[in-house]
């Protein structure tokens, strides 16, 4: 066990089917799940170091690392990337004997949180989604940041370099902001050998790659509409990965969706404006609560 400056910390591995899946957990009361996005070197615990504390404060807070990343198994079914990883999270509720929890999904996380909420209702309580993947990705060509994200394992591999400026150029709005031992820890998880072997994010290929493409396209699944989970979107303004319109579109799409634009903000809203993220988090999850 270790420990944060006030609550008790563990970290552990679950087998959720043929995977193990590690998780970090904090807090108690009603659970949230906390999925991260999917770029190089990405693990729940470094997504999240500035919003578990506070959460767990409130909740208990659940962060795994997803199929591919960190600690967890690096296998993933890349025909489906986010039903596979809906599946292996709906796995992780039942293996911690969870029936339903609420969800916080940044980018590949995000898609992977609402896909599960397209896919087993009856398991989301609340969303919120910053960012997320998966909304309208084939209405257009990538982003500049998507194509970095895209293209680290390709060319002559990854490198430091690649990473730092996706990082300092795509992902934050301000990239002095990001310290070094970050970009650094995030770098040696990304060089890992079972994962250059086999990126748990790629470019789909192969003869199936258009389905591949439209199956993650959520804008073009009719059950978007039909997602009944009371859902905040919170979207940096200047976001380069994932363009802030997917905001709007989830809005006017998704019956019970609000929506909040962060301003000077990118990709990373959780971590660049973590004070103001984890008070609008501990609202709505506890909202019901403060009724009356």
């Amino acid at each position: 066990m270790t420990t944060t400056n006030e609550l008790p910390r563990t970290e552990h591995s679950i087998r959720v089917g043929h995977r193990d899946i590690f998780v970090i957990e904090a807090g108690t009361g009603d659970p949230v799940v906390l999925l991260h996005g999917g770029g190089a070197g990405a693990t729940g615990g470094s997504n999240y170091s500035r919003n578990i504390e506070a959460l767990a404060a409130h909740f208990r807070v659940i962060v795994p690392d997803m199929p591919g990343y960190g600690q967890s198994s690096k296998t993933l079914d890349h025909s489906d990337p986010f039903g596979d990883l809906a599946s292996a999270m709906r796995g992780l509720l039942d293996e911690l004997g969870i029936d339903k929890a609420h969800f916080v999904g940044n980018s590949y996380g995000g898609a992977a949180a609402l896909r599960l909420a397209m896919d087993r209702p009856d398991k989301v309580d609340k969303l919120i989604l910053m960012g997320p993947g998966g909304i309208g990705t084939t209405r257009g060509l990538p982003t500049k940041g998507l194509n970095s994200l895209l293209s680290y394992y390709g060319g002559e591999g990854p490198t430091r370099e690649k990473l730092e400026t996706f990082i300092r150029e795509y992902l934050v709005f301000d990239g002095a902001s990001v310290p070094q031992d970050l970009i650094e820890l995030r770098y040696q998880a990304s060089i890992q050998p079972e994962v250059v072997a086999n990126p748990p994010l790629r470019r789909p290929s192969g003869p199936t790659a258009l389905k591949t493409l439209i199956r993650m396209d959520f804008t073009r699944d009719k059950r978007l509409a039909s997602v009944q989970a009371p859902t905040l979107v919170i979207w940096g303004r200047d976001d380069k990965v994932n363009r802030p319109a997917g905001g709007v579109t989830l809005a006017n799409t998704m019956p019970n969706c609000d929506l909040f634009q962060v301003a000077n903000t990118g990709h990373w809203v959780q971590w660049e404006r973590a004070e103001l993220f984890n008070a609008m988090a501990i609202d709505f999850f506890g909202s019901d609560k403060a009724q009356p």
